[in-house]
């Protein structure tokens, strides 16, 4: 568990821009049973969740198509909504930072710590609103 003074800056790069966090199971079950399209960001206090995965999310929502709903679970402090979330995230390994796409309830678009880790946030964000666009329109 991680000091929350440490993450709070890390919480708020993705609250800042609309992202609601997710603190208990519930919230996540919740969340994921809307109607619509919901962007679920595992957050982490690694590097590669600070370089690339937190700004090419931020970048990806200047795009005409975005999410209904923008959520947010924090790896190695929402210990419950975190496992809740990568239950959700199956067939896929737990990874963080990660990024699930679902619609109405179902996971279709996801991008794990490999496909994060040494790639610009830009290429995140064009993966991202590819997405968008498939599923979001």
């Amino acid at each position: 568990m991680y000091p929350p003074e440490l993450v709070k800056p890390m919480r708020e790069e993705l609250t800042a821009v609309g992202f609601s966090e997710l603190l208990s199971a519930t919230d996540v079950e919740s969340a994921l049973a809307k109607s619509g399209t919901t962007l679920v960001v595992v957050n982490s206090i690694c590097g590669c969740a600070a370089a690339n995965a937190r700004p090419g999310v931020r970048y990806s929502l200047a795009n005409e198509n975005t999410p209904d709903q923008l959520v947010t679970v924090f790896a190695g402090v929402d210990v419950e909504s975190t496992t809740a979330a990568r239950d959700r995230m199956l067939p896929f390994p737990p990874s963080s930072p990660s990024i699930a796409l679902f619609k109405d309830g179902e996971l279709v678009h996801m991008i794990e710590r490999h496909h994060i880790e040494g790639r610009p946030a830009e290429l995140i964000a064009e993966n991202l609103k590819g997405a968008y666009d498939a599923h979001c329109a």
